[in-house]
């Protein structure tokens, strides 16, 4: 007489109607039915948040069928009977509080079923030629019933995580392409009102626009809420090129296009720092002396740093920033884009360098939509700078410790 298969989980542990209905499930197996193990489990690794599995216990699930000696699942032994110490053992060392609790979430996502003996012990009974007739332990059943719908959630979970990657670049080329653009308006002077009283005031009130939109992104970022901050995207990159394709049309409708070429193409050649106006200077310094100005870094801050700290900004470069002269023509064009005046400039500088002051409008920049009033908030850190109230390692550590916490919830 063949001993009985139980239905009830050994000890204090409850029997619920998910569990019934996977033993049900099982039952319906085909013996015939075979699927490849290891391509089922990756099917499962994909699909885990949808059936709701933890990562670990899929450790567990992978220690199991180890445990397995065949590839393929198929015919009537498809029960495993390890020890908790040696299934602990496979699943990297696993505590056994946590094994049992992983095993227990295995069991209630349908994945296998338990076969507890009388004693609740794991344990396979041999007949007299060696070969197995009974076993106590994990059924595997479920994973052949369920091949096919493991392997359907798989393909839907990637399909929507191509869908969210193809979005999400899709949002990298606009804001490339937005930033730049803006970058190219403001240094060449292009009008943003293509007649009178129509389109944005100016450049800054595009730059705005286009952080508001940014900002409306969630940390968290589901496909769903990003196409419409892409669609937005996209409108405002096509009516920033719009503007930009409208001025070159109207230049080349003038009767001095060659010369006004010319004149773009030799003025300003390196940097557009002569947006912001300069300190007085003497006769005698020439344009020599502000590249060696700019080439000396002040503090002890290195550029590699303040670039991880404010990534963004590399994004209103021409070609990266590859040196401080690269990293200050970049600030001078964000600067007028935040709103910053010439004199709130001026009273930086004037009590920070040029280049802690510029690493200060570059993390403004991070911080986006944070920060209401960029000059009044420079403003206030230059009173706190005069004051030594006020050290750029703090802030910029902070920004690099904020960026790593975002990846990493990422």
């Amino acid at each position: 007489m063949e001993p009985r298969l139980s239905t009830t989980p050994f000890g204090r542990r409850t029997l619920t109607l998910a569990h019934v209905a996977s033993q049900a499930s099982a039952k319906t197996r085909p013996p015939e039915k075979a699927v490849h193990k290891w391509n089922i489990f990756r099917a499962i690794c994909t699909a885990k948040n949808a059936l709701g599995v933890p990562e670990r216990a899929l450790a567990v699930l992978d220690a199991l069928l180890s445990f397995h000696p065949e590839t393929v699942l198929t015919g009537e032994g498809l029960i495993v009977f390890p020890s908790n110490h040696q299934l602990g053992l496979r699943a990297h060392g696993m505590p056994m509080a946590t094994l049992r609790r992983h095993l227990a979430a295995l069991v209630d996502a349908g994945l296998i079923v338990r076969r507890d003996s009388p004693n609740g012990k794991r344990y396979a009974r041999k007949g007299r030629g060696g070969e197995i007739e009974f076993a106590f332990g994990f059924d595997l059943a479920p994973l052949v019933v369920r091949a096919e719908e493991f392997e359907a959630l798989a393909a839907e979970v990637e399909t929507e995580a191509r869908a969210l990657r193809l979005v999400r670049e899709r949002i990298t080329i606009c804001r490339r392409d937005i930033v730049k653009m803006i970058a190219t308006g403001l240094e060449e002077g292009v009008p943003t009102q293509q007649s009178v009283g129509q389109g944005p005031a100016d450049w800054a009130e595009i730059h705005q626009l286009y952080r508001c939109i940014m900002a409306r992104i969630p940390r968290s970022a589901t496909r769903l809420a990003l196409e419409p901050i892409a669609d937005e995207l996209s409108l405002l990159a096509d009516e920033i090129l719009n503007l930009l394709e409208t001025h070159i049309k109207t230049q080349n409708m003038s009767s001095n296009e060659s010369q006004n070429g010319r004149h773009i193409q030799n003025s300003n050649p390196d940097s557009p720092i002569d947006l912001e106006p300069r300190f007085p200077e003497s006769r005698g310094a020439g344009l020599g002396i502000v590249p060696e100005r700019k080439r000396m870094p002040e503090g002890i801050f290195p550029l590699g740093m303040v670039l991880d700290a404010c990534p963004d900004l590399i994004d209103y470069s021409k070609g990266g920033i590859d040196n401080w002269r690269d990293f200050l023509a970049t600030v001078a064009v964000v600067r007028p884009m935040l709103g910053i005046s010439p004199s709130a400039w001026e009273e930086a500088i004037g009590v920070m360098d040029e280049i802690q002051a510029s690493i200060v409008v570059a993390a403004i920049l991070q911080r986006g939509e944070a920060i209401s009033s960029a000059g009044g908030y420079l403003r206030e850190l230059t009173r706190k700078a005069q004051a030594a109230e006020f050290s750029l390692g703090p802030m910029l550590m902070a920004l690099i410790g904020s960026r790593r916490r975002e990846k990493k919830r990422a």
